[in-house]
């Protein structure tokens, strides 16, 4: 188990750092670091504590240390002690209110650097318009004892992707920053992107273990080949390959005892709308008309497990903890707003835990095959897709049949389901590991950037 040392600084000129002589030990030291900044200093055994290092005012300000007491980590590699991890969580929509920086995420912000302390890291948010490129720092807003604070710090050890959207993500400004904090300071990036519906399918589609969740999903091509779907399926879902938070998803149900086709959607109003059609045609000269198609994708339906005859599916959190490896961090049932074609919150839909929506022992059943699923197809998406990825968020349903199925992975999950009172320890969960993720990766730089880079 890693080790958390308390920083102290001593008020002195001197060029020493006074440390635990069990870090030290038979080791050949001669240089600190901070972030990108380090110095050539002197190594000393501390003569009674073992639980700090003690720095000079003098080093401090050369390596750009700021003086919160938060106990961190303490590397060794190449002669070089580094503290940290420093870790700096990008994003954009900053404000000039001084209480307010981050707009209304800042209580998101607020909350995910509450964790330094228990994690043994230093994350502070930031934005392209704070980065120093001539001096190689960054003016980063940290959150101390529930205070925002805007101190000057070295760049940092690894860098937390929280952009807001896919908007901010296309930004030509945004990206080039990306690149160039990844390509000439070989800073590692974790959770780059969103994820495009289809192309995650289909890369899910090359690795045999997860296929058995993939429900047939293709991109919109002709009404000839939705025929097909309906007739198979019975009903299907048209969605956006881009969207999020149920915009623009569509239920298009066939009966084939009256030769009906019907529609369940959101209108731009918010309100859950079922129509009915003569013809496919029809419906979508009267639904589609001002949509393009092509950006759309056709999916299977699937006959899920209802509760009180609402549909029900499931939003499963994975995480990648201090060791690199995947865990399950969240359950949640997600249950239809009435007439509803999503489980979204907006639309009407609850949030209950599995607990609550079944008897225990099947609890327990469904509990264990979400969280097998999740913990596969997190590995295989590790596998598939460019970038660190530490987090994701799965929308999966379980059918009449008690089988599995993908709907949706989230590369920057949202957290309604926290808002439920039982799952506050697992919110907790969640923002310890991904910031606990960033250790992980700063040790991996270190030891073995050949892994890491490849």
């Amino acid at each position: 188990m890693r080790k958390h040392y308390l920083i102290e600084v001593a008020q002195n000129d001197q060029l020493i750092v006074f440390c635990p002589s069990n870090l030290i030990q038979d080791k050949q030291i001669k240089r600190i670091a901070f972030g990108s900044k380090s110095m050539d200093v002197e190594f000393f055994p501390h003569p009674d504590k073992n639980d700090r290092i003690v720095i000079s005012r003098k080093i401090q300000e050369t390596i750009q240390f700021p003086y919160f007491k938060v106990p961190l980590h303490a590397f060794l590699e190449d002669e070089v002690l580094y503290l940290g991890p420093l870790v700096g969580i990008f994003t954009a929509g900053f404000t000039s209110y001084p209480e307010q920086p981050i707009g209304e995420r800042t209580l998101f912000f607020a909350k995910l650097l509450s964790v330094n302390r228990p994690v043994g890291a230093l994350a502070f948010v930031f934005g392209e318009k704070h980065i120093n490129w001539e001096s190689g720092t960054i003016e980063g807003y940290f959150f101390e004892e529930n205070v925002w604070h805007t101190v000057e710090v070295p760049f940092p050890n690894v860098i937390y992707d929280r952009l807001p959207n896919r908007k901010s993500e296309e930004n030509p400004k945004l990206i080039k920053v990306r690149n160039r904090l990844q390509k000439e300071y070989l800073i590692p990036w974790y959770n780059p992107g969103f994820f495009n519906k289809l192309d995650i399918y289909e890369r899910l589609q090359q690795d045999s273990s997860v296929t058995a969740y993939l429900p047939e999903t293709f991109p919109f091509t002709s009404f000839s080949s939705i025929e097909t779907m309906l007739s198979k399926y019975g009903h299907i879902f048209i969605k956006p390959k881009n969207g999020s938070l149920g915009h623009g998803v569509h239920q298009v149900i066939y009966d084939k005892h009256t030769d009906d086709y019907y529609c369940r959607y959101q209108d731009e109003a918010g309100v859950n709308r079922l129509r009915k059609y003569s013809s496919l045609e029809r419906l979508f000269q009267s639904v589609f008309a001002a949509q393009s198609l092509d950006r759309m994708l056709v999916q299977q339906g699937i006959h899920l497990l209802r509760n009180d005859q609402r549909s029900v599916d499931f939003r499963v959190h994975t995480n990648k903890d201090e060791n690199g490896e995947w865990q399950v961090t969240a359950i949640a049932g997600k249950i239809a707003g009435q007439g509803s074609v999503t489980t979204h919150a907006r639309s009407g839909g609850d949030i209950k835990t599995i607990g609550e929506i079944f008897p225990k022992e099947e609890a327990e059943i469904y509990r264990e095959k979400l969280s097998n699923a999740a913990l596969l197809l997190s590995k295989a998406l590790d596998k598939n897709i460019e970038g660190i990825i530490g987090e994701i968020g799965f929308d999966l349903g379980i059918d009449r049949n008690g089988d599995v199925w993908l709907f949706e992975a989230n590369s920057k999950p949202g957290r309604s389901i926290f808002s439920h009172p039982e799952l506050k320890e697992f919110d907790l969960l969640t923002r310890k590991l991904s910031i606990a993720f960033a250790v992980f990766i700063t040790e991996q730089s270190l030891l073995h950037p050949e892994e890491l880079f490849k």
